[in-house]
């Protein structure tokens, strides 16, 4: 397994994202660009805080402690995001020489395939929650930061649509039909939350920069 960890440093994970090595891949720089959505919310939400704030506190402190949930489920992806990836090459390695041999082996595989969706789908999960956040306090935040909880709209938007190629190339593999139509439903719900969320966000974002 990868020895990538949430601690390392961001030129160390550029690095081995960009080198030869299957892990990090899409997932993890996934789940990273949704924990920078996450924090850009976080920020917009700490800077908008003191007297002038008071009447909306409540909301902008859900919105901060919500952000710390969201960052840290990002954490996790990243992880059993690699975890899946080395589930499936070990399965994929598996010997196929018998008949007895290729039926572990397919079963094997198709187990890694369900775990290499479920992670990117929990991923769709938590952009939807931190668009929905982020939305939340669209036009209760300090102007003088709104960009920047429009950059998290966008990231949280970014995240989800790589989440959800990870989620299709793992579809093709997926042999259980019942299964994979469940998931495709899922995700198009999803998706079209979340980008419907995006549009009224940055609406309201470009809308009061203009003022």
């Amino acid at each position: 397994m990868s020895k990538l960890s949430w601690s390392d440093s961001i030129e160390h994970f550029l690095r081995e994202a960009g080198s030869a090595a299957p892990t990090p891949g899409g997932g993890s720089v996934s789940a990273l660009a949704a924990a920078l959505g996450a924090a850009m919310t976080s920020m917009t939400a700490n800077l908008s805080q003191g007297e002038k704030y008071a009447h909306v506190h409540g909301q902008i402190t859900e919105v901060i402690h919500s952000m710390e949930n969201l960052s840290t489920r990002c954490e996790e992806l990243m992880t059993a995001d690699i975890r899946s990836f080395e589930q499936y090459m070990t399965a994929l390695r598996l010997p196929k020489e018998t008949d007895e041999e290729k039926r572990y082996r397919t079963h094997s595989l198709q187990t890694s395939v369900f775990a290499a969706i479920e992670v990117p789908m929990r991923l769709l999960e938590v952009c939807r929650d931190g668009m929905q956040r982020a939305y939340s306090i669209v036009e209760l935040s300090n102007k003088n930061v709104i960009s920047d909880l429009g950059i998290g709209a966008i990231l949280f938007e970014a995240a989800a649509q790589s989440a959800l190629l990870t989620i299709d190339i793992n579809l093709a593999s997926l042999k259980d039909l019942d299964a994979k139509h469940s998931y495709e439903a899922k995700t198009a719900a999803l998706i079209r939350e979340i980008g419907q969320i995006k549009a009224q966000t940055l609406l309201i974002v470009r809308s009061r920069i203009a003022k």
